[in-house]
């Protein structure tokens, strides 16, 4: 069984800046991408970015220069630094991890989401 726990959602002013945090746990051989979505009140959920296991990051243009994904191999944790948020950006933030246990079977998992409000 494996869990992806997310941390560091809150309230915050426009302009301002946070880093969500999530780590993986349980039956894990290997991570390969990791990534963020986010679904805004009464949207659809939309990709934030992903990076891959030797770090490489895409992100969606709405975000694009403003938020930065990170990584740690050894601890198999994806970060999201947020800076110059927005109201729009207003949202659940949930994390993804494709995910190989030891017997060789690859499943993306999904974390239960964070809040992130971006009001004054």
């Amino acid at each position: 069984q494996v869990q992806l726990v997310e941390s560091g959602g809150g309230l915050v002013q426009p302009g301002g800046s946070l880093r969500l945090s999530c780590a993986a746990s349980g039956s894990i051989f290997r991570i390969d991408a990791m990534g963020w979505y986010r679904q805004g009140p009464g949207e659809e959920r939309e990709l934030v970015g992903t990076i891959t296991r030797g770090g490489g990051a895409d992100y969606a243009d709405s975000v694009k220069g403003r938020f930065t994904i990170s990584r740690d191999n050894a601890r198999n944790a994806v970060y999201l630094q947020m800076n110059s948020l927005k109201p729009e950006d207003t949202a659940v933030y949930y994390c993804t991890a494709t995910i190989t246990n030891p017997f060789f079977v690859t499943t993306t998992y999904w974390g239960q989401g964070t809040q992130v409000i971006v009001s004054s």
